[in-house]
């Protein structure tokens, strides 16, 4: 098959909703497996949180112990927990790895809330919380700094070649994930100009162009994140949203790669961790809370795991 047909084939095996837009709400749980509870026990309350709901779907994925208790046959190469990361001008991102993760979104917040109840009751007394967090979308689809979130996205294709496992590997057709809560302070980042509000992200304001040339500080969030290595970019799917309330918010990350090397080499060249030494100067203005790797297994292999 060429490109295209294995790309095609790939994209056909994703579990539902991995692509799929619009959509206006979301909701995430992160959640620990005990020891004491069974594979089996788990098994049963997953095909209960997983029942099919009209206009939502719900995702999940396992961090890599939780996969391993379940599928000990196989295991993604690249699939680990997600480790405390330090960066070199003092910035660091924390490790929340827990076991599973649920990614449950849809237009319309109420249905998107049942379907929440619905994960929950299966799973209450059998999985314990770690992170339960509520997602929007606005109009423009901009974060809450005001800036259009996700421009660089791939399209098309591409997508799927920046999202999923390519064939012929360990996991084809799912995804490495990387997650992480990043909470804004607003009020100090409210009081810079607009000018200097677009040197942090690297775009401008309101009509969301990418800044270039000598225009383009090293150290904005674009200049951080958009890699090239041997000639092919570092692209990864993206699926984030705002979450909060009054007090507490920010943006929820959502990360999809074929490998976890393209997430890692995008979050060292945030923290510093390279050559030239910059950080990414948004991280002046917003905290990694959270952090979590992730397989997402394509939908056959979650059928496989849920009634082996």
């Amino acid at each position: 098959m060429d490109s295209t047909e294995n790309l095609t084939a790939l994209m056909a095996m994703a579990q539902p909703g991995l692509y799929d837009d619009p959509f206006r709400s979301a909701h995430y749980l992160e959640m620990l497996w005990p020891h004491a509870v069974s594979r089996v026990t788990l098994q049963k309350a997953l095909r209960k949180a997983l029942q099919p709901r009209e206009g939502v779907y719900i995702g999940i994925a396992f961090g890599a112990a939780a996969w391993q208790r379940l599928q000990p046959t196989f295991t993604p190469a690249q699939l680990q927990p997600f480790p405390r990361l330090e960066g070199k001008n003092g910035y660091a991102m924390p490790s929340t790895q827990s076991d599973i993760w649920f990614w449950i979104h849809g237009n319309d917040q109420g249905d998107v809330m049942d379907a929440v109840l619905q994960v929950h009751a299966a799973v209450r007394d059998v999985l314990i919380a770690q992170l339960d967090l509520n997602g929007f979308k606005n109009r423009e689809e901009r974060d809450l700094t005001g800036f259009v979130d996700g421009t660089a996205n791939p399209k098309e294709l591409q997508r799927v070649a920046a999202a999923q496992i390519p064939l012929g590997e360990a996991g084809a057709g799912g995804s490495y994930v990387l997650t992480q809560k990043w909470s804004h302070h607003l009020h100090t980042f409210n009081k810079l100009s607009e000018y200097e509000q677009e040197q942090v992200i690297g775009r401008t304001k309101h009509d969301n162009i990418e800044l270039e040339g000598d225009d383009m500080p090293p150290t904005s969030h674009v200049s951080r994140t958009d890699v090239t290595v041997d000639g092919v970019g570092q692209k990864i799917w993206r699926r984030s949203t705002p979450y909060g309330n009054a007090e507490d918010h920010g943006l929820y990350f959502i990360a999809f790669a074929c490998n976890l090397k393209r997430i890692r080499i995008q979050l060292d060249r945030m923290l510093g961790n390279t050559d030239d030494g910059y950080s990414d100067h948004l991280m002046r203005y917003s905290t990694a809370e959270t952090g979590a790797y992730w397989f997402m297994p394509a939908e056959a292999d979650l059928e496989a795991i849920l009634t082996r």
